[in-house]
């Protein structure tokens, strides 16, 4: 069986015990049927792995010894933030996910003027952490032990005001972009990839982004639904620049 990963909140170390989550509880004993002895991996987002036994198994009350601790070397050189304009139903979190596995190092979801969702105070801070478990679910997966931080929403314009051109490489995902992505140069600092929804980004925004250091770059001739967009932006990135 492969190694099987559950995420903590807790603090690990050599030597102690932990009680796993209520879902990763259910995840061991009801799906994959552990039993007391059995071996799995914990990780709490510091950048370790700990290998752990199963010392105890109570209906949902499930308690591990850790017995090991691996540091986890699989980050990405590549530092990016992904700037995702709020897509609808299930796109927001398959784009979330694979942009995990494919080693993202935030999320920032965007309220753009063409977003189809449009959240509330309250349910933007449902969604928010909604989507930070789709990251730790992605991490569990993937076997990343650092885990991205998914932001709570803010349009375009917020996030400049608060994010000044710091020297980042900025790029924009635009169909009637002016060079490929080949043909920037390699990035040397951070890289912030900005993505709009269904709708696309609306000209003012593409304008104001320009105006803030985003340079337009198409992917192609062909256009690209927004989730497409995210991870085929990425794996190029990762391709030409990262660890692919």
């Amino acid at each position: 069986m492969a190694n099987l990963r559950f995420f903590t909140n807790s603090p690990l170390a050599l030597n102690t015990s932990v009680q796993l989550s209520d879902n990763a509880a259910a995840h061991a004993t009801r799906t994959l049927r552990l039993n007391v002895g059995d071996n799995a991996i914990m990780f709490n987002g510091d950048g370790f792995d700990y290998e752990c036994t199963l010392t105890s198994i109570k209906k949902n009350n499930v308690i591990a010894t850790i017995t090991s601790a691996t540091p986890v070397s699989n980050e990405s050189a590549l530092n990016i933030t992904l700037l995702q304009a709020i897509s609808s139903g299930d796109r927001m979190d398959f784009t979330i996910q694979k942009a995990v596995e494919l080693g993202v190092k935030n999320i920032q979801p965007i309220t753009s003027q063409r977003s189809v969702v449009k959240l509330s105070a309250e349910r933007a801070e449902k969604r928010t952490e909604h989507w930070q478990n789709v990251a730790i679910s992605a991490c569990e997966q993937s076997g990343r032990a650092v885990i991205p931080k998914v932001f709570p929403p803010l349009s375009l314009e917020n996030w400049l005001s608060q994010n000044p051109n710091n020297h980042a490489t900025r790029i924009l995902l635009n169909p009637v972009g002016a060079k490929r992505l080949a043909e920037m140069q390699q990035p040397t600092s951070a890289i912030q990839l900005l993505i709009g929804a269904e709708g696309g980004l609306s000209q003012s925004e593409i304008d104001l982004a320009s105006s803030q250091g985003f340079q337009s770059i198409v992917l192609g001739p062909r256009i690209l639904r927004t989730e497409t967009a995210a991870l085929t932006a990425i794996s190029a990135m990762q391709c030409l620049w990262g660890d692919f």
